[in-house]
């Protein structure tokens, strides 16, 4: 196999998912608009950020004028993860130059990393690895970015006062869902919703760092229990 057979097939593992992608960059696109970011700060996000979690939660303290320190603090707790993933994939890009590595990292998300990790688990040619791991990353990015453009189109056309805050709370409920298939990962997810009504009143937001940070701990300390 060469490098652009490899390359397709990384943009063919990765088509399926952009069923499930392209409603949420339409959605944060919108979101985005009407939470009071420009046109060009919106997109700019999807184009430097490039996470959509962490776009979603952006946006959201944007709307309710969190602290920037805060928005950056959070972005980088919900990110976290991209740490495990960078890990189980560094044995695969041990011997690649320092620019596909920058290359690669940055098109780290959720879904280019699943399809990936599992065709890597599965293929003994290493080769051209890298490959497919572009093919499917840069096909997300080019997706993500079209929908956001679409969905701040949408926003900007839509009036300031239509009630678009109820996608925000759906699109998590459709994110974390999926997720919820060990005992870590439910518990996680209940200890942190709890906390985040019982200190949702804390100034500055911090209710929902306090949160985020217990359902993390709970994770990993039932993750522990079981080992």
């Amino acid at each position: 196999m060469n490098a652009k057979q490899s390359f397709w097939r990384g943009v063919r593992a990765e088509l399926p998912i952009l069923l499930g992608v392209t409603p949420f960059g339409l959605i944060y696109g919108a979101l985005a608009i009407q939470a009071g970011l420009g046109k060009l700060a919106a997109q700019a996000m999807s184009s430097i950020l490039f996470a959509g979690s962490a776009q979603f939660i952006a946006v959201q303290l944007v709307s309710v004028g969190a602290s920037s320190a805060l928005i950056l603090a959070v972005i980088f707790v919900v990110n976290l993860r991209h740490a495990l993933y960078s890990a189980s994939l560094a044995p695969y890009m041990r011997s690649l130059s320092l620019p596909w590595k920058m290359l690669l990292a940055y098109l780290l998300t959720d879904e280019a990393y699943a399809v990936t990790i599992t065709h890597y688990q599965q293929e003994d040619e290493q080769t051209y690895h890298h490959w497919y791991f572009f093919g499917a990353g840069i096909t997300l990015w080019t997706d993500w970015q079209i929908s956001t453009a679409l969905g701040i189109f949408i926003g900007a056309s839509l009036p300031a006062n239509f009630p678009l805050g109820f996608a925000l709370p759906l699109t998590f409920i459709a994110l974390l869902v999926p997720g919820l298939r060990t005992r870590p990962s439910i518990a996680a997810a209940l200890v942190g919703g709890i906390a985040g009504v019982v200190f949702f009143n804390l100034p500055y937001k911090l209710g929902l760092m306090i949160a985020a940070l217990l359902g993390i701990l709970t994770g990993f300390w039932m993750e522990g229990k079981q080992n």
